[in-house]
């Protein structure tokens, strides 16, 4: 009985990594996004044309953290250099609360990151949309 409470848990516990993110949604839901980003092709097609606060989003899904040409925070290039690559997951995780994620993933107590709007709910929508975008 015990191994079958902990394979219960285990499934439990990794559920919410397990879950797809929507792209249809996800597009929608980057409305809330493109006040500070953009989504331009190498070749400066504009997917949406957004703010510049924050950094192009092309091509995000697979890319190394803090590797384009932005200002990123102290906090963003330690958690790059502890090797973050951007991954459907790791987005989601870090749209709810970006500066708890970075300092996690820096292994930091302190800092912050530039980014101070949380999406506490479908951010793995948002990520799928970015990942769909890009051909």
């Amino acid at each position: 009985m015990k191994p079958l409470i902990a394979s219960l848990a285990i499934l439990l516990t990794a559920a919410p990594a397990l879950a797809a993110g929507d792209a249809t949604k996800g597009e929608a839901e980057f409305n809330k996004c493109k006040a500070c980003h953009s989504i331009i092709t190498a070749d400066g097609t504009a997917i949406v044309k957004g703010g510049k606060t924050g950094p192009d989003l092309y091509g995000v899904v697979g890319r190394a953290a803090g590797s384009t040409d932005f200002a990123y925070s102290p906090l963003m290039k330690a958690a790059a250099a502890k090797g973050l690559v951007w991954n459907e997951e790791e987005i989601a995780t870090y749209v709810a609360d970006p500066t708890a994620f970075l300092r996690e993933k820096a292994g930091e107590t302190s800092g912050a990151s530039k980014m101070t709007f949380k999406l506490p709910k479908g951010g793995e929508d948002v990520a799928a949309y970015l990942k769909s975008v890009v051909k």
